[in-house]
């Protein structure tokens, strides 16, 4: 407790280490007063209506939009993408890497200059990325809001240029909000940027989503303890997923010290049990978006039977569904088994190994090696897929349960679900690693007993 204490004061008075601290303070106060500036153009009284009207159901589709947003979806700003379409965009590089030989081939000849073409092209794919999601989440507010639209959008002659402003608009805002996860990681705590902004839109939608629980005036205690036990068995789990490990044994070979030869070194491969992360739970709803989007533009057809197909899409789609959550469970764990292999054949054990002269014992060296290594990845991967399957449902299964046994409100259940399952892994995969982030700085700059993470 003392050394923990003493490195807490150590963070105020090395220069360095404050001055990063308070860079991230700043432009996280800067990202959350840009996140209240509405869209050029929004119908205010409509989009009220429209908020009033999805909280009253729950609206769990807006609801994830409003999780990686922090709520700027619900109020239509211009940060309303949030850094979303930047990671849609930096997911799809990577799936194309393993996919197209020549980038493949590029990765492994030069990685620094791939990986700036990675950065590159990233970016590049990010603005057309932002432009479709735009269209599309205008496309369905207007759809769901009974009439009026919130945004009176098209490609008419008299539409075109106030729609083309609130499109530039809302592009401009991703773009700004990444630049300043960029400005966070550079001059801030390094590597967290866009991790911290998605984190302060979660933190910042927190007492909203409480005070949401707590209108439910006849279980309103009852919600706040369910709230309390499920939060502490979820961050228990998710550390305990997170940490689990697989060490697979490596016999390192013996140096040469000068006319000596030093035995054999007997060390450990540790393997992740959940290598993903948190990107399969946004990947998987990334296209379960896509059915509601691309319904939208046909919601008001003239064709009778063509709209009415499109409005059974969007609420099958729409997140309110036992379909879309079971869809969205079996997608969490495919996509986490095909990000997972994706990753790990990015990392070529097989021939790192074999370069330094380690060996697995009892398995031959490159080739054999990788593809050990790589069995023995996918099966301790399924029982961390199935845990990000579970977490990716677990408002679908406790609504269930509550609707079962008549406790809480859509609305309140609502705030409940959305903090304790996707926002917390989300919520502690940032805090653990801005911690070690932290903890590695003060050690540093010199201070060896700063173990902040206990």
């Amino acid at each position: 407790m003392k050394n923990t204490w003493s490195a807490w004061r150590y963070l105020w008075k090395s220069e360095d280490i404050r001055r990063m601290l308070l860079v991230t303070l700043f432009l996280l106060v800067i990202y959350r007063l840009a996140a209240n500036v509405p869209t050029p153009g929004i119908n205010a009284a409509a989009l009220a209506a429209l908020q009033q009207k999805l909280s009253a159901s729950g609206g769990n589709f807006f609801s994830f939009l409003d999780l990686l947003s922090g709520g700027t979806v619900s109020r239509f700003s211009l940060l309303s993408m949030g850094v979303y379409p930047y990671i849609t965009a930096q997911i799809i590089i990577q799936l194309l890497i393993p996919i197209i030989p020549a980038l493949q081939k590029r990765m492994d000849e030069n990685p620094t200059e791939g990986r700036k073409w990675m950065e590159k092209w990233t970016y590049y794919l990010t603005v057309p990325m932002a432009a479709l999601s735009a269209i599309g989440q205008i496309n369905i507010f207007n759809s769901f809001s009974a009439g009026v639209p919130v945004l009176d959008f098209g490609f008419t002659p008299d539409k075109i240029l106030p729609s083309m402003t609130a499109l530039m608009s809302m592009i401009a805002g991703t773009l700004f909000a990444i630049w300043l996860g960029e400005l966070i990681s550079e001059y801030g705590i390094r590597g967290q940027g866009l991790s911290l902004i998605i984190f302060a839109g979660i933190v910042a939608r927190m007492p909203s989503n409480l005070a949401r629980m707590m209108t439910d005036e006849q279980y309103r205690w009852i919600m706040l303890g369910l709230m309390v036990v499920i939060i502490v068995l979820t961050i228990f789990a998710i550390v305990f997923v997170q940490q689990g490990r697989r060490n697979v044994p490596v016999m390192y070979p013996g140096r040469r010290i000068g006319n000596r030869m030093s035995m054999p070194v007997k060390a450990s491969l540790p393997l992740m049990v959940n290598m993903a992360g948190m990107i399969p739970l946004i990947f998987a709803s990334a296209i379960l978006q896509f059915p509601a989007i691309i319904a939208s533009y046909f919601v008001q057809n003239t064709n009778v039977s063509v709209a009415n197909f499109a409005v059974g899409v969007q609420n099958t789609f729409g997140g309110n569904s036992a379909t879309y959550w079971i869809l969205y469970f079996f997608m969490v764990v495919v996509f986490t088994f095909f990000y997972t292999d994706v990753l790990f054949a990015q990392q070529n054990y097989g021939e790192n190994l074999k370069r330094v002269g380690a060996q697995i014992p009892g398995v031959n060296r490159g080739a054999p090696t990788q593809k050990y290594l790589t069995k023995v990845q996918r099966r301790i991967t399924l029982p961390g897929a199935l845990f990000l399957g579970i977490v990716a449902i677990l408002p679908f299964i406790l609504s269930l349960f509550l609707t079962a046994v008549g406790i809480g409100s859509s609305a309140s259940s609502a705030g409940l679900f959305l903090v304790s399952s996707s926002g917390l892994l989300i919520v502690v995969g940032v805090v653990r690693d801005t911690f070690s982030t932290i903890d590695a700085e003060l050690k540093l700059h010199g201070y060896q007993d700063s173990i902040l993470v206990r």
